[in-house]
């Protein structure tokens, strides 16, 4: 157990001037400008408390160590985007060697809706900063993460890229998906056949209220974080939960925010959404670092806000207070459920799924197969062909994880090695997390790129 008792909570601003969907996108420059501007004006960053770090740039291994950017990093990122994931593992080193308690990344451009496989941007993001910090931290020895995914639109990307990892449980409460983008986050949405109940997702109804969102918190996610017992608990911190934003319809004021920041009590939070620029974010914002740092955050309250502003219906509480039983419930049985015999091919476990990709309209097909092993969790393969306009690309994705047992290793060695010699792929590629090296084979020049620490 780190001690943090005295230590100061770190902060990275990145407004990221020079990266923008386009000029009036939701998704902006000035999502960090007033809440830098109100963090200055109230003197916060003056604080002992608080210590401001300059990010540095992830490298292209760290992306990739992560994602399967086709056809590579360099042509889904900006260095924007490197900057974003390199603060925030930054500031997750900063932690894990026990120089600051813990820490929050304001930091854009966000990236919780970034799956494994990237052929563009969706849902504004390219790559996953909590995911690419994650996998660092996990390769510097962190063995149990937990994230906390509390953006109002569900962290799709990030489910999906730890569905079949038994030792990063992903909590994610959001808007009904029925109501928002994505239109996922269901609660039997509850990750692979060995990584049972490591998904948990908490749909919440339109107009949930700081009273319910910390039910939520007390009666479920406390009490699974306290039984998974990580090594390291990341806040994907989005804030579009909050009443004014103009995006999602819930009902969370920023004193909500910071008694929910104060519960958890993450070793980091990286920013993800909010889109209530002069409304919200400084206060939200500000609240947050604030119950990070141990001060009193119970002066920062929006000019328009009062307790008891908002009253939920008694069917709402009722429907919030059913989906908690309904999670603990499979979260107990987390360990004594096989997956269902219709998607067993072999000693394969596999699904398909159909991505889209909002902001570059691209049409994606997966075929994902897990490798039933014994011994570790297995093996991955995506089969991925997307399809943009008239340019179309079918990859082929091996991935290893980083606790693979030898047999495993090997397998997906040969396969990768196998699957060079087909002209059925535009590129292959091999992400061994167990070794931490990532190969990339392009089919038409015949040409083979590593990448490794």
């Amino acid at each position: 157990m780190r001690k943090t008792s005295g230590k100061q909570t770190g902060l990275i601003f990145f407004p990221a001037f020079d990266w923008a969907i386009s000029p009036t996108h939701p998704e902006r420059e000035e999502r960090l400008l007033y809440t830098r501007d109100q963090i200055f004006e109230e003197g916060i960053i003056d604080f002992p408390q608080i210590a401001e770090y300059t990010p540095s740039l992830a490298t292209e291994h760290d992306i990739s160590r992560t994602h399967f950017c086709v056809p590579g990093v360099r042509e889904q990122t900006t260095e924007a985007h490197l900057i974003a994931s390199g603060a925030a593992i930054l500031l997750a080193e900063e932690v894990l060697s026990g120089k600051i308690k813990n820490a929050f990344a304001l930091v854009r451009p966000p990236g919780h809706h970034s799956m494994r496989v990237v052929h563009g941007n969706r849902g504004f993001c390219n790559i996953n900063n909590e995911a690419i910090m994650v996998d660092y931290l996990r390769r510097r020895g962190a063995k149990r993460v937990a994230i906390v995914d509390t953006d109002a639109h569900h962290g799709d990307g990030t489910q999906d890229i730890f569905w079949h990892d038994p030792d990063v449980l992903f909590i994610s409460f959001h808007q009904d998906g029925r109501t928002l983008y994505p239109g996922t986050g269901f609660t039997y949405e509850l990750g692979g056949p060995r990584a049972f109940a490591r998904t948990i997702n908490i749909p919440l109804p339109p107009g949930t209220t700081d009273d319910s969102l910390l039910y939520v918190v007390d009666n479920l996610i406390l009490p699974v974080l306290g039984d998974f017992n990580p090594d390291f608990v990341v806040n994907s911190a989005g804030q579009d939960n909050h009443y004014t934003d103009p995006l999602g319809s819930l009902k969370i004021s920023a004193q909500g925010y910071a008694r929910l920041t104060e519960k958890i009590h993450p070793d980091i939070a990286v920013l993800e959404g909010g889109y209530a620029i002069e409304t919200a974010l400084p206060y939200v914002n500000m609240a947050i670092v604030m119950a990070l740092a141990g001060l009193d955050y119970s002066g920062v309250q929006e000019p328009d806000y009062w307790p008891g502003r908002f009253k939920e219906s008694s069917g709402k509480t009722k429907e919030i207070r059913r989906i908690v039983e309904e999670l603990l419930k499979h979260w107990e049985k987390r360990d004594r459920v096989a997956p269902g015999s219709g998607n067993i091919v072999g000693k394969f476990y596999q699904r398909e799924k159909r991505i889209y990709y909002d902001t570059d309209h691209i049409e994606e097909n997966q075929l994902e197969k897990l490798k039933l092993c014994d011994h570790c969790p297995g093996y991955l393969t995506i089969d991925s062909a997307a399809n943009r306009g008239y340019n179309h690309n079918k990859v082929l994705c091996i991935s290893v994880p980083i606790t693979a047992c030898s047999k495993c290793c090997s397998e997906a060695a040969e396969l990768y090695h196998k699957s060079k010699k087909t002209t059925s792929y535009n590129y292959v590629y091999l992400q061994d997390k167990a070794a931490d090296i990532f190969y990339s084979f392009e089919s038409g020049s015949k040409k083979e790129r590593s990448l490794e620490r």
